[in-house]
């Protein structure tokens, strides 16, 4: 059942609810497959530019434009909520393209490292701010009966656009090079991502005055501090989440950047590499569909734990394995696993946040998974330097593995929307 309101800012009146803000939701779809296909530009072929146009030795230094990446875009979502708040989702969303914008051009023309790892700090604003504002706004235009469906169609269209550029930057790549044709998709994606935010975006914010409204119990004013302490470490259910999304994007940020390095080493071809890059993140957006309604009606709990188990399992198996279709094989169990807990993590956080201040949670859970980009990238650089990358790859697949024991023990099993 929907229900509507008029505010003061409102002209008309304001529902909740996916089939009454479809045109909205399936605009906001389309521009996050944009937001996700910045990502994919960079899969396949950005490491092996490093290695081999570069000329970079040192797997740490290669994957430094991950951790560039990771650290800013980390910070981005942690102030996201705050301006999207003070600001409006809207204006936040075009301040995230128009950071956006400049990035393929400065891979295209880098003639160093250096401007490819200032080019990724700015594609983490883009994705701090442009990514957080899709999945903020379409939970607030759906209520709380559906976000696991609202957070799965969100995710959806932004991995499944990585897995297709990552698939088709690794084709032209092998036919033309690594710079600068695959880079030709990222200024499209941008281009497009920009002008609709610009023409078409509603803001959000009225949905959330609604939903306040019509909430069981208004929530007395707590201060963006409380609301990170809260996040982080006060709240079971948030701890778990956090924790969770953050080894989530460790393993993440290390297969972007130790997987290509560690499948060429065995001599397989770039459009082969562009294919296994392909296939995790596109089995992860599709399966969304079906994860984020399941999360609504199972629960969250199992589906993250199991998820980061099925995730480790995958990296075991890379590790262990020099084959390609093995390799395939652990790609698909990365891409189910990772289907189970990216809607399910979001939709918890959302879970035990009060609307007034959930936009705020979830830039703070957002924060510390973003930053496992860096911490994985960085780490597993290191270990790789010293132990090679099967070591890297397994170890982060253990810790992986103790993660999802993290949400099994802290997470209540059916955590309820906060009052």
């Amino acid at each position: 059942m929907s229900e509507a309101v008029s505010s003061p800012q409102a002209t008309q009146s304001v529902r909740l609810g996916l089939k009454e803000n479809w045109p909205q939701f399936a605009l906001l779809v389309l521009i996050n497959a944009f937001v996700g296909g910045m990502v994919g530009i960079e899969r396949t072929v950005v490491p092996l530019i490093g290695a081999e146009e570069f000329r970079i030795s040192s797997t740490t230094l290669v994957v430094s434009f991950i951790v560039s990446f990771g650290v800013v875009k980390a910070c981005a979502n942690l102030v996201s909520g705050q301006l999207a708040d003070a600001w409006g989702r809207k204006r936040v969303l075009i301040l995230g393209w128009l950071a956006g914008l400049p990035v393929p051009f400065m891979i295209i023309w880098a003639p160093s490292w250096k401007w490819v790892i200032a080019a990724n700090a700015l594609l983490g604003i883009n994705q701090g701010f442009a990514w957080s504002m899709t999945v903020i706004m379409k939970i607030d235009l759906v209520g709380p009966k559906s976000r696991g469906l609202a957070v799965g169609l969100n995710e959806f269209a932004g991995y499944l656009a990585v897995g297709v550029t990552a698939f088709l930057t690794g084709y032209i790549a092998s036919e033309y090079g690594l710079r600068p044709a695959p880079i030709y998709l990222g200024v499209a994606y941008a281009i497009l991502g920009f002008a609709l935010s610009i023409l078409l975006v509603r803001d959000t914010r009225d949905h959330v005055r609604l939903e306040t409204a019509v909430h069981a119990r208004q929530a007395a004013p707590i201060s963006f501090r409380e609301i990170f302490l809260l996040t982080s470490f006060r709240d079971r259910n948030l701890f778990a989440a956090s924790q969770a999304g953050l080894v989530n994007n460790l393993n993440d940020g290390m297969s972007w950047g130790i997987f290509p390095l560690f499948f060429v080493s065995f001599g397989l071809s770039v459009e082969r590499i562009g294919i296994l890059k392909a296939v995790y993140p596109a089995v992860w957006g599709i399966l969304q569909i079906a994860t984020g309604p399941l999360s609504d009606r199972w629960g969250r709990k199992g589906l993250i734990a199991a998820g980061m188990w099925v995730q480790a399992a995958g990296l075991f198996l890379t590790a262990a394995t020099n084959h390609f279709e093995w390799w395939l094989v652990a790609s698909v169990l990365l891409g189910v696993g990772t289907a189970m807990v990216y809607p399910s993590l979001i939709a918890a956080v959302s879970d035990a946040s009060h609307p007034s201040w959930r936009a705020r949670s979830l830039s703070v859970y957002r924060f510390w998974r973003d930053l496992g980009y860096a911490i994985g990238a960085l780490s597993a650089g290191v270990i790789a330097d010293l132990y090679g990358m099967a070591w890297s790859i397994s170890l982060i697949g253990a810790l992986t593995f103790i993660s999802g024991v993290v949400v099994a023990v802290a997470m209540e099993a059916k955590p309820g929307a906060r009052q």
